[in-house]
């Protein structure tokens, strides 16, 4: 099964703010050069979440994998970030929507921070 994976982040109007999200991406397609990953912004940028899991899925996913890039839990992971995947998920039933934990709450990346900071 052909797996699409979605990195979303907030957006900004800043064309620079989305440098460190495209990295991820591109750190994805050089561990894996056929992965499907796309990035996605809830606002102030192109394409939206829902845009990116129609693009993944014509390029032929047929599961998608989102992977919210914010560090803290807030209103947009809890509430704006589920209401979107249940979106995705009625436009496109046929299709699996795995929904991730964000970025901040992944114990190996709170680690790689502590790890930093401290070098």
């Amino acid at each position: 099964m052909k797996t699409g994976i979605i990195l979303f982040a907030h957006g900004s109007r800043d064309p620079q703010w989305q440098q460190p999200i495209e990295a991820v991406a591109a750190q994805i397609r050089a561990r894996d050069p056929v992965a499907l990953v796309c990035c996605a912004y809830l606002e102030l940028g192109t394409p939206t979440l829902p845009q990116a899991a129609t693009n993944l899925i014509a390029a032929g996913a047929q599961k998608i994998r989102a992977f919210p890039l914010f560090l803290g839990v807030g209103k947009h992971a809890r509430e704006d970030f589920p209401r979107l995947i249940e979106q995705i998920r009625a436009e496109h039933p046929g299709i699996a929507v795995e929904l991730l934990p964000t970025a901040g709450e992944h114990p190996r990346l709170t680690a790689l921070m502590a790890e930093i900071a401290l070098s």
